[in-house]
């Protein structure tokens, strides 16, 4: 069980300082998931459920000895459903994820937190889990295998990315389209800076594929309110382009573009079936886990 100071660390911002990754991804997963990714379904799997009455026909293996000798009944360990999902997560690390304001995790930072949970938690319950890291191009991918020892290898991967170019999200998306197996899971952690119509197509031709999409797009605060309150140079981190602006004789044309800009994302994302959840570097890592496992209980 965790302390009273370790959950109040693990529901700050200061998770994402913590090194190393993995101890951010026990400490959420362990701290506030356990126990919710469970299949409604029974079958003999490795994680105990309940007993029933032996039945003629079943293993014996299954038989629990210890109950046995103490009431001379014979039950059968029940267990929760296998749900041998694959899932595929999908990491931007491009320029404008470096982005950071007041001293809050980078979307790089928070992104790379929620990918590490989510891999703890789905190699956990013996899911196959891959991992794709790309900017304008796939840098890195791993396909999705189920054993623990993928585990240190996935984290060793996200610890070392690093924020990179320009971003090309639609053009990768379809990359990883095209070399995708047997249906699965998409989950794709990005903060959508791109043309919302190539990132659509992309999405679309994974739905295209059978596969289910789960997007969490990832943004600072102020890249939604806009709510900076002095004269500031602002720079555009994927080009060397910059503007010195008073914010507040900009805001609303900007919160105008912007509300927009997400209304698209938004729009297009239900057209396509794609489940997408806005979140910001202040929003829990548990909020965005507990969105993750009741999307998959929906589908169980």
């Amino acid at each position: 069980m965790l302390s009273a100071r370790e959950r109040e660390l693990v529901s700050s911002e200061l998770i994402h300082r913590l090194q190393p990754l993995s101890l951010r991804a026990r400490l959420v997963v362990e701290g506030f998931m356990t126990g919710l990714h469970k299949s409604p379904y029974h079958g003999f799997s490795v994680e105990f459920a309940e007993h029933r009455m032996y039945q003629p026909g079943d293993p014996l293996k299954h038989v629990d000895w210890k109950v046995l000798g103490r009431t001379d009944r014979y039950y059968i360990k029940q267990y929760q459903e296998e749900t041998n999902l694959r899932a595929q997560i999908m990491l931007d690390v491009s320029g404008s994820m470096n982005f950071a304001h007041d001293k809050r995790p980078t979307k790089l930072e928070y992104g790379r937190s929620l990918a590490a949970a989510l891999v703890y938690l789905l190699l956990g319950q013996r899911d196959a889990v891959g991992l794709g890291i790309f900017d304008e191009t796939l840098r890195e991918h791993y396909p999705p295998r189920s054993a623990l020892t993928w585990r240190d290898m996935l984290w060793s991967a996200l610890e070392h990315a690093e924020p990179g170019g320009t971003t090309a999200i639609g053009n990768v998306l379809h990359e990883l389209a095209e070399q995708a197996g047997r249906r699965g899971l998409i989950i794709l952690i990005s903060d959508l800076l791109d043309e919302p119509e190539k990132i659509l197509s992309g999405l679309h031709h994974f739905r295209h594929n059978g596969h289910e999409v789960l997007v969490f797009q990832v943004l600072d605060p102020r890249e939604i309110d806009f709510a900076f309150d002095r004269e500031a140079r602002f720079e555009e981190l994927e080009s060397n382009r910059s503007l010195v602006a008073s914010p507040w004789q900009i805001r609303e044309d900007y919160q105008g573009e912007m509300g927009a800009f997400l209304e698209s994302i938004k729009a297009g994302c239900a057209r396509h079936r794609v489940n997408r959840h806005l979140l910001t570097t202040e929003t829990p890592l548990e909020d965005a886990l507990i969105a993750f496992l009741t999307q998959r209980q929906r589908r169980m």
